[in-house]
């Protein structure tokens, strides 16, 4: 890629993301801000576990859902899962393959976030 190419694209991804905007790709993958990752309601516990220390060991913290932690209450797998599941996906660059969570994960509009657990 030439370099002022390479610089226009950098400028657009700037821009799209300070407007609030999302970036698509040529590929159909598109990057959009105000997102978030969250659990299917209909994923089975083994697989919420299994996120959870996934997500978690990826991380390497997640005391946010341990006892004490913003998003510990309520204490179950399913808001657990969905915390630790969409700190993944932030961290990750809001990607739609770093909320597939082998077909558990869905990608939400609408800000999950409650009492002290803010999704970033």
């Amino acid at each position: 890629m030439a370099k002022s190419h390479f610089f226009l694209f950098l400028f657009h991804m700037l821009l799209s993301a300070c407007a609030g905007g999302h970036l698509k790709f040529a590929n159909g993958w598109e990057i959009m801000n105000n997102t978030w990752c969250m659990v299917k309601p209909s994923t089975s516990e083994v697989v919420l576990s299994n996120n959870i220390d996934y997500a978690c060991n990826m991380l390497g913290d997640c005391k946010m859902i341990q006892p004490g932690g913003s998003c510990y209450d309520p204490n179950n797998l399913f808001n657990h899962a969905s915390a630790v599941m969409n700190q993944y996906y932030a961290i990750n660059g809001r990607n739609p393959w770093n909320c597939d969570f082998v077909g558990s994960g869905i990608i939400v509009t609408s800000d999950p976030s409650y009492g002290s657990c803010q999704y970033a």
